[in-house]
């Protein structure tokens, strides 16, 4: 499942969501990005809209995300990924290094010893023997708290977020979730983008309750790489600060592209 915003003709920029979620968890910055940009949103595999698949292992989505790029023609693009969807990214640049002009990570969690102890309610929902249960049985309101778990406070999630959330199975989820684990733990993030030579942008929330917000500069082995820290914002700085972040990705993308920056944040 694809969305496109912007004009088509514009600097592309593709946003890739993370586990478990769909393109629906950009929606935010959507509007900050659209007006110079064709903003290309993607639900992976298994998430959101688009169908199941056989094969969950990065560089297999990355594949996928490629054939994608081809069938709309776009090259040179800038891609952020959110979460998990930051290894996508990155094996994407790996893959077809004619595909990508830049990399943001936004949360991406840079190697295993920087994940936390999870929220009690993500460790329910998400791990035997409850979790199979519970994932058939979830809620709106479950879907919400469960999502809000990895917030630092109150925002606002888009409706079409807590659908989509619905429409992806609890294996499916699972499997995304031990191949993202392979990938990382083969060799970490920043060790990645550091043989890429590619722009790369990171942005943390510095309150954000899965992944230390201090191994952030763990990506300081990347050249040239631009880290920004959120204070007070968890997990999805797309939900919870979406105009600091896209105008974070707005002069990031504008700049690859050759234009002025949009001005300060």
């Amino acid at each position: 499942h694809v969305d496109r915003d912007g004009p088509r003709d514009a600097p592309p920029v593709l946003l890739i969501h993370g586990s478990g979620a769909s393109g629906a968890s950009w929606g935010p910055v959507v509007p900050a990005l659209a007006d110079r940009h064709h903003v290309v949103r993607i639900d992976l595999p298994g998430c959101g809209q688009s169908p199941r698949a056989t094969s969950y292992d990065v560089p297999a989505q990355a594949g996928r995300v490629a054939a994608l790029l081809d069938e709309l023609g776009l090259r040179a693009v800038t891609v952020a990924g959110h979460s998990s969807g930051g290894y996508v990214a990155t094996a994407l640049a790996e893959q077809r290094p004619d595909l990508v002009g830049s990399l943001a990570m936004i949360s991406t969690g840079p190697h295993p010893d920087a994940l936390l102890p999870q929220p009690a309610i993500l460790r329910v929902m998400l791990a035997p023997p409850f979790g199979p249960l519970l994932w058939w049985q979830r809620s709106d309101a479950m879907i919400r708290k469960g999502i809000g778990a990895t917030l630092a406070g109150p925002a606002p999630i888009p409706p079409g977020m807590v659908a989509d959330a619905r429409s992806t199975t609890y294996r499916a989820f699972r499997k995304v979730l031990r191949e993202n684990t392979a990938y990382l733990a083969e060799q970490s993030v920043p060790e990645r983008l550091a043989t890429l030579g590619l722009p790369v942008l990171v942005v943390f929330g510095g309150a954000d309750p899965r992944w230390d917000p201090a191994s952030a500069r763990q990506y300081d082995v990347v050249p040239g790489v631009r880290v920004e820290m959120l204070p007070g914002v968890g997990h999805m700085p797309m939900l919870e600060a979406p105009e600091p972040v896209g105008r974070l990705l707005l002069d990031f993308a504008t700049l690859r592209a050759g234009s002025p920056p949009a001005g300060p944040a």
